[in-house]
């Protein structure tokens, strides 16, 4: 008799620094245990295989996550909400707020600037960022004109050397504005990290319901703990 079709592993993409070591015990929760080289910080791999031979991880970085899922590459992954405002892919499917990676999206400038300016008067401004949707969409909610510049990172250089007077990035502690003579003037969004999911792999997988509900569990044993 002929063999049925093997199916190919579940890929599961997973960002790279804080909100992977804040991941760890969800996915653990969940039952996938990855090997040992996935959390080798001296590790050059982007793919690795887990405990259950159906279920492989990839590691890349946090914006590109929502990409791979969204094109198929992964079938699920770990993203926070700021890219998924961003990129606002409708081939993603967002079932679980994991709850980790909390942090804020917010506009910040030069403390000096700050003081003798009023948000409420602005009529256009210039930003660096590396959210220039989520950025034009906020300001344009309030009739502002937002002139973007991309940047991937050191955005609070911008102000200082000249590039922008204000930037729009996350926010945790604020040391790091801080340190660079910035303050936050406006919220625009708070962020988490969620569990998406490839629309047409939730329809076509079996395996991927049941591991959305294991995720689920796991947020839900970890907020009753």
């Amino acid at each position: 008799m002929p063999q049925p079709p093997l199916i190919p592993p579940l890929i599961i993409a997973v960002p790279k620094g804080r909100i992977l070591v804040e991941a760890m015990p969800l996915l653990a929760a969940a039952g996938i245990h990855p090997e040992a080289a996935f959390t080798d910080p001296d590790s050059r791999a982007l793919r690795f295989e887990t405990d259950n031979p159906g279920i492989s991880l990839i590691r890349v970085r946090a914006f590109d996550v929502a990409t791979f899922v969204a094109h198929g590459a992964a079938h699920m992954g770990i993203v926070g909400s700021d890219v998924l405002a961003e990129f606002a892919y409708s081939e993603l499917y967002a079932p679980v707020d994991l709850g980790i990676g909390h942090c804020r999206l917010s506009v910040a400038e030069p403390a000096d600037m700050a003081q003798k300016n009023d948000s409420r008067g602005w009529s256009h401004v210039r930003v660096a960022t590396k959210y220039p949707h989520v950025t034009a969409r906020y300001f344009g909610d309030r009739g502002v004109q937002a002139e973007c510049v991309k940047l991937n990172g050191a955005m609070e250089l911008a102000p200082t050397l000249g590039l922008a007077p204000r930037i729009v990035d996350l926010v945790s502690s604020g040391r790091t504005l801080k340190e660079n003579g910035l303050v936050e003037v406006a919220h625009i969004m708070d962020v988490t990290s969620r569990l998406v999911v490839n629309r047409a792999a939730m329809k076509t997988r079996g395996d991927v319901v049941p591991l959305v509900d294991a995720f689920r569990r796991a947020v839900g044993e970890r907020v009753a703990a």
